[in-house]
């Protein structure tokens, strides 16, 4: 794109703004001149309409090669549309079906209306104390009835409140019976970076994983990457899935931050997530001594519970007040102009993340 920029290229193409020369001033004002300069054509701009130059290809090379996976497939359509593809890859047409929780994600959901992939429901662990679920147990991956014919098995890890799944245990489960296991790891695109985060998908043995760059990482709203390794899974094949769904008209905005963030994790990532941690951290302890707030930790992983925990998630058990997290989350927005990741009937969540610091936090 720099070189796009020094370049000084003219296009009778779309788009039609013209760099922004089109754009109205009042709305260049708003979103920025930069942001229309750097909106640029693909094929027959960015690269030639053969895309000869390999822009896209290189950048999602060096991402898969960033964190150790076999290849990755970026997308501007974001994470919905990867986890579309990875069932239509490992389950479409097949009539075994598709191990799915039942506590999935709305894509996941209309993956299986979009593809007529039959579900193989498992289910996720009820937390009766705590008033939420957490991730299935590898045993619920197990053979047994329908579900010894699926395809596959797909699982949500990290889930939105930060809870990981036992991934390796899952992994194992599926593999000694030579099935393909996809994770929808859309909140854990940094999990690779740093030890102290949970243990990403691939390291776990994951076949497909999904991440969200926009969720945890410093990309634009719909930046997604896919990750594929292993034998039970054909790059191309999942390629072509999701080729299928994908827009002829990608914003390479989304691409070079992404590929900007892959850049940066890749040469700085543990020494910019460490002090977010400690960020994170120093909140909890802060957020712990209010009284009838209650900032949740151990209680969240454990034999019955989930596997591991992603403390950048900061999750406020607000009950003890009288309010729901409802309430509070409206509260904070009405009264303060700030906003929280996730509410529920009785907790707020705090998702913090490498842009944080002391001063964002209090």
């Amino acid at each position: 794109m720099a070189a796009f920029h020094r370049a000084d290229r003219y296009g009778f193409t779309p788009p039609a703004h013209r760099r922004g020369a089109g754009v109205d001033p009042r709305v260049r004002d708003v979103l920025g001149a930069d942001s229309f300069r750097s909106d640029l054509l693909a094929s027959g701009g960015m690269d030639d309409r053969s895309s000869s130059h390999g822009y896209l290809t290189d950048a999602e090379n060096l991402m898969a090669d960033a964190v150790g996976a076999r290849s990755a497939f970026f997308s501007t359509c974001g994470s919905s549309l990867s986890v579309k593809a990875a069932m239509m890859a490992v389950a479409g047409n097949d009539p075994g079906g598709l191990l799915v929780a039942r506590d999935s994600h709305k894509s996941i959901v209309a993956g299986l209306i979009f593809s007529g992939v039959t579900p193989r429901w498992i289910t996720p662990r009820w937390d009766t104390d705590l008033h939420l679920s957490h991730p299935p147990p590898p045993i619920e991956c197990g053979g047994r009835g329908r579900r010894t014919v699926a395809a596959g098995a797909l699982v949500v890890s990290p889930s939105p409140y930060g809870t990981c799944a036992d991934i390796a245990g899952i992994a194992e489960v599926c593999h000694e019976r030579g099935k393909p296991l996809i994770v929808d790891e859309a909140w854990g695109a940094h999990l690779p970076f740093h030890d102290d985060l949970p243990t990403w998908a691939m390291d776990a043995g994951a076949d497909i994983c999904v991440v969200s760059v926009h969720k945890m990482g410093a990309g634009f709203e719909q930046g997604s990457v896919y990750h594929v390794q292993g034998d039970l899974v054909d790059d191309r094949h999942v390629a072509m899935c999701a080729d299928l769904l994908m827009t002829t008209s990608p914003n390479f905005l989304v691409y070079a931050a992404m590929d900007g963030w892959r850049r940066q994790m890749a040469q700085h990532g543990a020494e910019i997530l460490g002090p977010a941690l400690a960020v994170a951290d120093r909140a909890r302890r802060d957020i712990e001594a209010v009284a009838g707030l209650e900032v949740m930790d151990e209680e969240l992983i454990g034999a019955e519970a989930s596997h591991e925990l992603d403390r950048l998630q900061v999750l406020i058990d607000v009950s003890a007040t009288g309010a729901t997290g409802y309430a509070c989350a409206d509260w904070l927005r009405r009264e303060h102009r700030l906003d929280v990741g996730l509410s529920d009937h009785r907790r707020i969540l705090a998702t913090f993340s490498l842009a944080d610091t002391r001063e964002t936090a209090t």
